[in-house]
């Protein structure tokens, strides 16, 4: 079968006959039998079989084996892990990025997680939408099959669209099939008029796609991964995210606009209108979840945990009934997860860990509803903490959001009951000699080099059961199945509270579409929460503080879950501190006193002497707001692209 390969801004992008790699697959066509081209067009058995190839170009953020998808200030790597991708980031090295991001291997047909990548297969499947949408009067088959293949063109034309330009800016809009032998010509459009074109394709596909497509005939062929299938409601949160990120300040800095840079937030430097669009979309579907007309709805607070995984189930993919958008898993393995965040990992193999950094364990405040200091801007912490709030410096584990303890393990948690880990079973984080091999800070308990927590603190969201306690050997991730969503209805509550407010212009009017307003779709996140008080009333009325302690809510509801690096670029903080830092918590052991609610699994000690110290500062500028386009020779095919600023 003879393939011609079209290079579009350094992108493998195939002709028709080149991207029948999965229909033939899908058709079970015989390997040296010739078929028409035409032929993936004429049924919609076949349409879908080409449509389906575009679910295999999206990455599972959570599923790369040798990379995090965390790149704010949340974590921080071992020192072994110097050339993974957030140590990378770290340094400023945007141009090293690999795998998740770019990835020269990657390939659409494949069910290998290390063979994905956003601007390879993000353009071969800009493209593949192209083709169906040229060849869409082909299809011969009923209303509701065409208006399927067509919804899921456009929805994944936006949809790649939207994830490409929200990393390198604006780029051209390709909403045509170019020919292969045509110039190109085609400039770089501004990140506005890209999203506004995305969010015209969002529409079109939330105009054509079901509300679930187990409603649908031809969706009773597939009911075991029709979750996973574009929908209606998938395509009006992602207009509502498209409208809210427009709405974010840093359109007004990518516009050249004054931008205020005061401490606090500053509600006019949002883009009301746009605001007023995304409460809209998201005000819309919310009102229908709320009606209990979706098949959405926030897991309660017991299954938690299932947010990003499950265990022991036959690897039933986490997520429902809160998932919205998730990608495929693929490959059977834990992935990253062994990798970077099972306990395990540094006690008994040679290989990297991530821990969570002290100063974003900070944002998870107390049961109250409190933060812990009043001022976010602040280090260290521990020095400006609120005596309002009830933090105890000498017991600072105590009377946390219940979040903070299915997020981190600190000082004191059990870790293990398996009688091969005597002597270790209690996490013993504490400030001590580094020759000392018997604290989880030390090299580790294989003196692995650079092994050990170098925050004081660990990551337990994707292996502490809701008993308390926690998967950290290999035999049994493998009865886990890991998954995260790009989008879940958690963060939808938490975008409409933020657009809605600034809509509105206040924190306590709903929207003209559904009568929520921003207190009540937080305090909706709050109340799932076991134990966990509501907005304070101190940050109930005025708009700045709200937002600012909305900001806070966001790190902590979707901590670890792949946000925080975009949030903190669309509200300009990327390059600020104390958002740069990277911390420590580092304290002495004092006596033993009595565990608390949430930590009956902890043997407890007194803090003395605690201090939050720096252990890594990102020389950030305004550069980094954008990846670069890599490799550069991609910006030099024709005058009219060109490589991001600063690099």
């Amino acid at each position: 079968m003879k393939k011609r390969n079209i290079l579009l801004i350094g992108i493998l992008a195939i002709s028709i006959m080149g991207s029948m790699t999965s229909c033939e697959d899908y058709l079970d066509r015989e390997p040296t039998t010739e078929i028409d081209p035409e032929a993936a067009y004429k049924s919609f058995f076949n349409f879908q079989g080409f449509v389906d190839e575009m679910y295999m170009c999206i990455p599972n953020i959570m599923n790369m084996e040798v990379s995090t998808w965390n790149w704010g200030e949340e974590e921080h790597y071992s020192p072994n892990g110097k050339n993974e991708m957030v140590a990378q980031v770290d340094r400023g090295e945007f141009a090293s990025l690999r795998k998740f991001i770019y990835n020269t291997g990657a390939k659409p047909n494949s069910n290998a997680r290390r063979e994905k990548a956003f601007w390879q297969l993000g353009w071969y499947a800009i493209r593949k939408a192209n083709m169906g949408l040229a060849n869409l009067e082909k299809l011969v088959g009923t209303d509701e099959e065409k208006k399927l293949i067509e919804g899921q063109l456009y929805f994944f034309r936006a949809w790649f669209h939207f994830s490409l330009a929200n990393y390198w800016g604006g780029l051209p809009y390709i909403d045509t099939e170019l020919p292969s032998g045509e110039k190109l010509t085609l400039p770089r459009e501004s990140y506005e008029d890209c999203m506004l074109k995305a969010i015209a394709d969002f529409e079109r596909a939330e105009q054509l796609l079901p509300e679930h497509w187990d409603d649908t005939t031809v969706g009773q062929a597939s009911i075991a991964t029709n979750q996973l299938r574009a929908n209606k409601y998938m395509a009006m949160c992602y207009a509502g995210k498209a409208y809210l990120y427009l709405g974010s300040p840093w359109l007004k800095w990518m516009k050249g606009e004054s931008v205020d840079y005061s401490k606090t937030v500053v509600p006019s430097n949002y883009n009301q209108a746009y605001c007023q669009k995304a409460a809209d979309k998201f005000g819309q579907f919310l009102k229908l979840v709320e009606g209990g007309q979706t098949r959405y709805s926030l897991l309660p607070w017991e299954k938690y945990h299932e947010i990003c995984w499950t265990e022991g189930e036959n690897q039933r993919m986490p997520g429902d009934p809160e998932a919205i958008f998730r990608g495929p898993r693929y490959d059977s393995s834990a992935g990253s997860v062994w990798h970077q965040y099972l306990i395990g990992r540094f006690m008994y193999s040679r290989s990297w860990s991530v821990y969570p950094t002290a100063n974003y364990s900070n944002f998870f405040g107390m049961a109250n509803g409190l933060p812990i200091h009043d001022t976010y801007d602040v280090f260290p912490a521990f020095a400006k903490a609120s005596a309002e709030s009830g933090y105890n410096p000498e017991r600072p584990w105590d009377n946390r959001d219940p979040r903070f303890y299915v997020n981190i393990a600190f000082d004191g948690n059990r870790m293990s009951s398996s009688s091969s880990m005597a002597g270790k079973e209690f996490a013993n984080l504490y400030s001590h000699d580094p020759s000392d091999p018997h604290t989880y800070r030390s090299p580790g308990y294989n003196n692995t080099e650079g092994l050990g927590s170098t925050t004081g603190l660990l990551v337990v969201k994707f292996n502490k059961r809701p008993n308390g306690t926690i998967i950290h050997q290999y035999d049994k991730a493998n009865q886990g199945c890991w998954l995260l969503s790009y989008m879940r209805l958690g963060d939808v509550y938490l975008m409409y509270a933020e657009a809605v407010a600034i809509a509105q212009n206040s924190t306590s009017k709903g929207n003209g579409n559904f009568d929520f307003s921003a207190l009540d779709a937080v305090d909706k996140i709050r109340k799932r929460v076991d134990g966990m008080a509501v907005f304070h009333e101190k940050y109930r009325t005025d708009l700045a503080a709200f937002l600012k302690e909305l900001q806070r809510e966001r790190a902590v509801e979707l901590a670890f879950e792949g946000h925080r690096f975009n949030d903190l670029r669309r509200w300009l903080l990327l390059d600020r501190e104390p958002y740069t830092l990277k911390t420590s918590i580092e304290f002495d052991r004092g006596e033993k006193i009595v565990h608390t609610p949430h930590t009956e699994s902890a043997t407890q000690y007194k803090v003395l002497n605690p201090r939050e110290e720096i252990i890594l500062k990102r020389n950030f500028s305004k550069k980094h707001y954008w990846l670069p386009i890599i490799p550069s020779s991609q910006t030099y095919l024709y005058p009219e692209f060109g490589q991001n600023p600063g690099w």
